[in-house]
């Protein structure tokens, strides 16, 4: 398959998104503005009927720059990321395999695990991927290892190797050395194999049985500088290292940009009808191993007249592609699929400083914007009866940077921002998933085909019960960042609680609750906080309390709740009993 060029994928898809002038576009822009009334929403929630098991595809996450991970702020992140969750978090990071001194940068990372001495014999050297991995196990978490990138002894183009990119860059830049196909499969497949014996040497056999393995990531745009062709030898190579070392363990990719965009499908496609079908580059069978399918997707928000404007239906159209193309596969459609990239937009260390449209991240756009995306993609799965363990949220965080700068992470020096309460919610969800019914026109189709731009905001909520506690999430989400809008009286009736004494929580993030980019704000902005407002804004960036707790009284297992929420906010409710 012929590829794209790069910088049609970028206009097209990754984050070049086009920003409006004034008079250009004043209908889209005028609809935005009108798309706000305070007419009141009913929400029922029915606890008795079961829709499915409320797995946790929200706890993983994933960043491009692998040397924060054991920084002081990185360790402090996934020490959090880790504690809200019952379940291990999975993280997935770039450019294990690259080669260099371990220095974190925007966009860049490396392990120095493979290099060769004068006479071209390979050099292990684990130090730097152990303490990455050291650091995920222990806090509970998961590495889904990604095999890539090329180290440069390997690489067929090994020069320019080591990039510094910076945020007013061309994106392409970085797409160095690294991104190029190994001169000598074999050492390739070699270091990948001493890679998993040495990972059971140091954690056990167990626990690398409960990762995942994949290769590569993007090879559909210029993250792969070979073709179709040799990124399947690659796999196969990689794959039949693998489960050389290791045969109960997990592998599969191919990590494609968007399915929704033509050659990212085709790609994908082609991986598909080459695990099935195509005649493995190793063993010479028909076949290879895969255990898990990859792939991306993005939305692209755009700056209309000043204001920021997301587009969430394209994220889920490429999502719902993705699972179009794999129920096609019949022997495929039932394995695990992680969409290894699930993002409002495609470029976290694009900050808002150059990319004015990505002045959503700070603040409660992007909280609203993962709790209506994460809730639609668990109804586009029972859809397309496929099987979504995970979404990676691929954000982290960006050590020793301006606060607030503006990047998509989940915290910035060490404070949380809004997005991580999200999270915090979705952790307390356990069980099943209850039936949501609400009146207003945005079922998970609508969502999915015309994203979020008439004239009512998407006012909605997912639920979930377990033995002793209930839970619903409730959100006031469009795609049109105007704040000034009245906040919105929604009820919410529920059925299926138990009867007597329950116990109420409820939760907030909004301009006043659980935000610390807010409170960061009423500061001055602080470039240079103190101590003592750098603990006020770490105590904004936990999840608070919208009221006390309370005790109601549930008869013939229903209650009712009110509120008023304002644009871009969301609420929790836990029941427990």
């Amino acid at each position: 398959m012929k590829k794209e060029s790069f910088l049609y994928r970028c206009t097209a898809y990754l984050f070049l998104a086009v920003t409006f002038t004034a008079g250009t576009s004043n209908s889209l822009y005028s609809q935005g503005r009108n798309a706000g009334s305070s007419e009141p929403v009913s929400i029922s929630v029915d606890f008795n009927k079961k829709k499915g098991p409320m797995k946790p595809i929200w706890a993983f996450f994933g960043y491009d720059e692998p040397n924060y991970t054991y920084m002081k702020d990185g360790k402090k992140l996934l020490t959090e990321i880790s504690k809200l969750s019952r379940v291990p978090v999975n993280v997935r990071v770039h450019s294990l395999l690259v080669t260099g001194s371990g220095e974190a940068a925007l966009k860049w990372g490396s392990t120095n695990a493979y290099t060769e001495d004068a006479k071209g014999n390979p050099v292990y050297n684990w130090r730097i991927i152990d303490s990455i991995f050291d650091t995920f196990i222990a806090r509970g978490m998961k590495p889904i290892a990604q095999v890539g990138f090329m180290p440069e002894a390997l690489s067929t183009k090994p020069q320019p190797y080591r990039h510094h990119w910076t945020p007013d860059a061309k994106y392409n830049e970085i797409f160095t050395g690294w991104a190029y196909p190994p001169k000598d499969y074999v050492k390739f497949a070699k270091l990948v194999n001493e890679w998993v014996k040495h990972s059971v040497a140091r954690y056990g056999r167990t626990e690398v049985e409960s990762w995942y393995w994949e290769l590569w990531n993007e090879p559909n745009i210029d993250y792969w500088k070979g073709t179709t062709e040799e990124y399947l030898k690659l796999y196969d190579y990689t794959a039949d290292a693998i489960k050389r070392a290791l045969p109960t363990a997990k592998v599969g990719g191919p990590e494609v940009t968007g399915p929704g965009w033509e050659d990212a499908a085709v790609f994908l496609k082609a991986f598909l009808d080459h695990v099935t079908k195509g005649k493995n580059y190793v063993t010479g069978k028909t076949g290879s191993p895969v255990d898990l399918i990859t792939f991306h997707a993005k939305g692209s928000p755009t700056l209309v007249n000043g204001m920021v404007q997301m587009n969430v239906g394209r994220q889920m159209r490429d999502i719902d592609a993705g699972f179009k193309i794999l129920s096609d596969y019949p022997t495929l459609k039932h394995l695990p699929i992680i969409i290894g990239e699930s993002d409002p937009e495609g470029c976290a260390a694009c900050s808002e400083d150059f990319s004015p449209q990505n002045a959503y991240r700070n603040g409660t756009m992007y909280s609203s914007y993962t709790a209506a995306s994460f809730a639609r993609k668990y109804e586009m799965a029972d859809d397309r009866k496929v099987n979504l363990l995970g979404a990676v949220t691929w954000a982290f965080e960006f050590e020793d940077q301006p606060w607030f700068r503006g990047f998509r992470d989940l915290a910035t020096n060490g404070v949380d921002k809004p997005v991580l309460n999200v999270f915090r919610m979705f952790g307390m969800m356990q069980g099943n998933r209850a039936d949501v019914k609400q009146d207003l026109a945005y079922d998970f189709r609508t969502f999915r085909d015309s994203s979020v731009r008439g004239a009512k905001p998407d006012i909605n909520a997912i639920a979930a019960r377990d033995d002793r506690s209930a839970t619903v999430m409730v959100w006031n989400y469009h795609d049109n960042n105007d704040l000034t809008i009245p906040a919105s009286p929604v009820t919410i009736n529920m059925g299926g609680l138990p009867d007597g004494k329950v116990q109420l929580h409820h939760y907030r993030i909004d301009q006043k609750f659980s935000n610390s980019y807010e409170a960061w704000k009423k500061m001055g902005s602080p470039k240079n906080p103190s101590a003592h407002q750098v603990a006020e804004l770490e105590k904004a960036g936990q999840l608070e309390l919208y009221t006390s707790p309370e005790w109601i009284t549930v008869k013939n297992g229903k209650a009712e709740m009110k509120m008023e929420l304002p644009r871009q906010g969301v609420s929790f409710l836990k029941y427990s009993w």
